[in-house]
């Protein structure tokens, strides 16, 4: 069955979602062929990781549908059971909007039933970002979404290759690159004097100042370790800024299985009423990658540290198991669940220049998307391509 493409389902699911489809919702949008219909479901529409919704609006999105799915508690059955609610949301949503394709983000286990409301009512769905590996529950989430879906626009070489050798056929996979690199081609990277003293809360102090960004989070098949892990992060922050007095930026964890007892060691730490730590539950996408790239490095989990810090050339101390295998590049160090090795590896990391990388794209993936979903036709019928 072939569909010519007309109206294109977005669902963003996260604050991470937004800033790697932003670029994509746009050129979608300006693209005169196309019509997109934008769902937003997930931690995207909670207060407490700072109410994407409302940074979408703002951006002048139109929200088209709005999911509420997430099952409080923050651990191995709730996310299981919100997997089951947003796909009965979604598929309403689907019903109702009669979309020609979906499109499903990344590895989030939120968007796993993109992938599954899609196929079962016979939508196309395409799949931006399979073929990359890492650890944790991510890897089992976006190599089964990729088996899902009927079109596959890929970050890099390898993952291409990974795609096609999962038995996809290779007509249906494009190497785009990322289009959360787009934003990272920004113009002016500059952060106004007083920028952190406006977003979050905590110690003020001036963007001139040297600092590190944080953000780690939860491993959900290490779900167990999550208050051993995080207070190893604590410690060796701690015992960096009293060695160089560098500030800290503290951006909150996500959704994932653990994220309370993170979230509740964060606090304490807040409650300290340090003098050098900014806690922020989230920035808009260019002014996240404005924070990555005049950072002295970050430190955590988050695959920024990897993929727009490698386009951006800010190091990156990544630790544990979160990120395993990912393609990188030379602006990052890997450290285990050590408080004074990751001390050591940042004190090894900051302000270390290191020369731009292109290995998740050039910036220009958003419109290579929405530009090869415009002209192209997509079935929803697949076999493997050894067959």
């Amino acid at each position: 069955m072939n569909k010519k493409i007309k109206k294109i389902c977005v669902v963003v699911n996260s604050r991470a979602n937004y800033g790697r489809i932003k670029s994509l919702l746009t050129h979608i949008n300006s693209n005169k062929k196309l019509k997109l219909i934008l769902v937003v479901g997930a931690s995207a529409t909670l207060f407490r990781f700072g109410e994407v919704d409302k940074v979408i609006k703002k951006d002048q999105f139109k929200i088209d549908e709005k999911l509420f799915s997430i099952v409080e508690g923050d651990n191995l059955i709730t996310m299981s059971k919100s997997i089951g609610l947003s796909i009965i949301e979604l598929s309403n949503v689907i019903e109702k909007q009669k979309p020609d394709m979906v499109i499903a983000i990344a590895d989030r286990y939120e968007n796993l039933s993109v992938a599954i409301a899609g196929s079962y009512m016979n939508i196309p769905v395409a799949h931006v970002q399979g073929g990359e590996t890492t650890g944790s529950i991510d890897e089992k989430v976006r190599h089964a979404i990729t088996k899902l879906s009927d079109a596959h626009f890929v970050s890099t070489k390898r993952s291409k290759k990974f795609v096609i050798n999962m038995g996809e056929m290779k007509s249906c996979v494009y190497h785009t690159g990322c289009p959360s690199i787009d934003l990272a081609l920004l113009k002016d990277y500059s952060l106004e004097k007083n920028f952190f003293n406006k977003n979050g809360t905590g110690a003020n102090f001036s963007s001139s100042e040297k600092y590190i960004l944080v953000l780690q989070h939860p491993v959900t098949t290490e779900y167990k370790n999550a208050n051993f892990q995080i207070d190893q992060t604590i410690e060796a922050v701690e015992k960096f800024h009293a060695k160089t007095k560098y500030k800290v930026i503290w951006l909150w964890p996500n959704i994932d299985a653990g994220s309370d007892v993170f979230s509740k060691k964060i606090r304490f730490l807040k409650e300290k009423k340090t003098n050098y730590i900014r806690f922020v539950k989230n920035f808009t996408p260019e002014n996240y990658v404005r924070v990555l790239k005049n950072s002295s490095c970050i430190v955590g989990n988050s695959s920024s540290g990897i993929r727009e810090a490698s386009f951006l050339g800010t190091p990156t101390v990544n630790i544990g198991t979160r990120q395993s295998d990912r393609e990188r590049a030379p602006n990052v160090i890997d450290v285990g669940y050590n408080s004074n090795k990751i001390y050591k590896s940042i004190l090894n990391q900051i302000d270390k220049n290191y020369k731009r990388s292109f290995i998740y794209g050039d910036g220009k993936a958003g419109k290579k998307i929405a530009d090869i979903i415009s002209k192209t036709d997509f079935k929803t019928t697949k076999k493997l391509n050894y067959l």
